[in-house]
């Protein structure tokens, strides 16, 4: 009866319409003592996660050298763990993601990162290289007018933002995924608790 409660209720979760505009709220910086991260379109996080590992390549050089950019890369790897890693489906692509505020957040600030290490002294053949490719694809795609509900949110090095976890309710995707998750781990510790009862009756035998 438990099991058939359980399923019952992952049915109903799942015909839960979604809504486009969800339940999205804008959350200004609580604390702003730290670097001021200006906002980016829906159609820049696209174009800017295409480039990620090689901004971060860069930009882990670059570090060594300014304050300013070791800040932005600790700060957009902390968000990156807080938006579990990009695991979740459509987090950047899709604004009613329970994901999409902390996705914009990072991903923000890999922008910023890019924008500063083009003005500063170190490797700048390579920096300005990459801001070149980022901006060119940015233009051709008109990623500046793509916009969502995030797209006016600044971020702060001195706040970082966490997912929106009462939405995944409503999103179906992430909620097929906590789903999923959650039913593999309950399936390895019953297979783990039955082998543990399991070996004294074999020995005994």
């Amino acid at each position: 009866m438990l099991v058939l409660r359980r399923l019952l209720l992952s049915m109903m979760l799942l015909s839960v319409p979604v809504s486009e505009t969800a339940a999205h709220s804008l959350r200004a910086p609580r604390d702003t003592s730290g670097i001021s991260i200006p906002s980016l379109s829906h159609g820049q996080m696209e174009v800017v996660a295409r480039h990620r590992e090689e901004i971060h390549a860069l930009a882990s050089w670059v570090a060594v050298k300014d304050a300013e950019i070791r800040k932005l890369l600790a700060f957009s790897r902390t968000q990156f763990a807080r938006c579990l890693w990009g695991l979740m489906p459509f987090s950047i692509q899709d604004e009613a993601s329970p994901m999409n505020e902390c996705s914009h957040a990072y991903l923000a600030a890999d922008r910023a990162m890019l924008v500063r290490m083009r003005d500063l002294p170190f490797w700048q053949d390579r920096s300005r290289s990459l801001f070149d490719v980022v901006d060119k694809e940015m233009v051709e795609e008109g990623a500046s007018l793509v916009l969502c509900i995030f797209s006016a949110t600044d971020f702060n090095t001195a706040s970082p933002v966490g997912p929106d976890w009462h939405d995944f309710i409503a999103h179906r995707p992430s909620l097929i995924v906590i789903l999923l998750a959650g039913g593999t781990v309950m399936a390895v510790l019953a297979l783990g608790t039955w082998t543990v009862f399991r070996r004294p009756r074999l020995a005994a035998a």
